[in-house]
């Protein structure tokens, strides 16, 4: 199998480890990691999730198909005494020196990668849980996409979308560098249920503009009752479905659903 493609390279991930640093996931993961450790943060970026458990006191691992994310998220974790246990490896080829109570797999499904990958990478996290071990999977429901009307022929027709102008409005990291992030979507194949996109990172330093980086990215949406059938098909027991953040029960209103599945 190939390795995905994805964007979290470069420019685009000192931008991840410089902004992406929040989110109510963090609490909410951690929640089911506190209860079941040692965890695995499986696709951990640069470091998110990862770094304010380790600073909780959680025994837990990373992984990521990005080096240059476990990079960003090494220097994170050592900036704070920690020196976790990460793994460079794509879901699909998950294969870690131990097995976990916990796997937390948070924005990563369908990111780059094929539907026979997503499959194996769920038959990969089954068989690291120990018996009893649970999954904490999110997926960000189709129907929520800003582009949903890509999903009719007269949109599609449209493609490739032009770059957005840049932004007045940059962001600006502690040591007034600025970078900016402009996406468009390249293609989409409703049959595949899949989405390719484009992205550009631009940096300044002092005003002057010092690099540029394009980064290409595929993206394969799941809906419900399909991924509650992946993840039986790859042996899970007893999988709920929660919507949002909260364990709520899910509701077309809910941007994201979250699956808790155990070995």
């Amino acid at each position: 199998m190939t390795t995905p493609q994805t964007w979290h390279y470069g420019l685009v991930s000192e931008y991840w480890a410089k902004f992406n640093t929040d989110g109510p996931e963090i609490d909410y993961f951690g929640r089911f990691v506190a209860d079941g450790q040692p965890a695995l943060d499986a696709g951990c970026g640069a470091g998110r999730l990862l770094v304010p458990w380790l600073r909780a006191g959680y025994d837990v691992d990373g992984s990521d198909v990005s080096a240059d994310m476990v990079a960003r998220c090494r220097e994170r974790a050592s900036a704070e005494g920690f020196e976790p246990t990460l793994l460079v490896q794509p879901l699909h080829e998950l294969d870690p020196p131990r097995r976990y109570r916990t796997i937390v797999v948070c924005g990563v499904l369908g990111l780059g990668s094929t539907r026979a990958q997503d499959e194996e990478a769920l038959r990969r996290v089954h068989d690291c849980l120990e018996p009893g071990g649970r999954l904490l999977l999110d997926n960000h429901a189709p129907y929520f996409s800003a582009r949903w009307s890509l999903w009719l022929p007269e949109e599609r027709r449209k493609l490739p979308e032009p770059w957005p102008p840049h932004d007045d409005e940059r962001e600006r990291a502690e040591d007034g560098s600025e970078y900016e992030l402009r996406g468009r979507v390249i293609e989409f194949d409703p049959l595949d249920q899949s989405m390719a996109f484009e992205l550009r990172a631009d940096k300044w330093v002092d005003g002057e503009h010092v690099a540029a980086e394009d980064h290409a990215l595929t993206m394969r949406m799941y809906f419900r009752d399909e991924l509650l059938l992946m993840l039986r098909t790859a042996g899970f027991a007893d999988v709920q479905v929660r919507g949002g953040y909260a364990d709520e029960e899910p509701t077309a209103d809910h941007e994201f659903l979250v699956y808790v599945a155990r070995r």
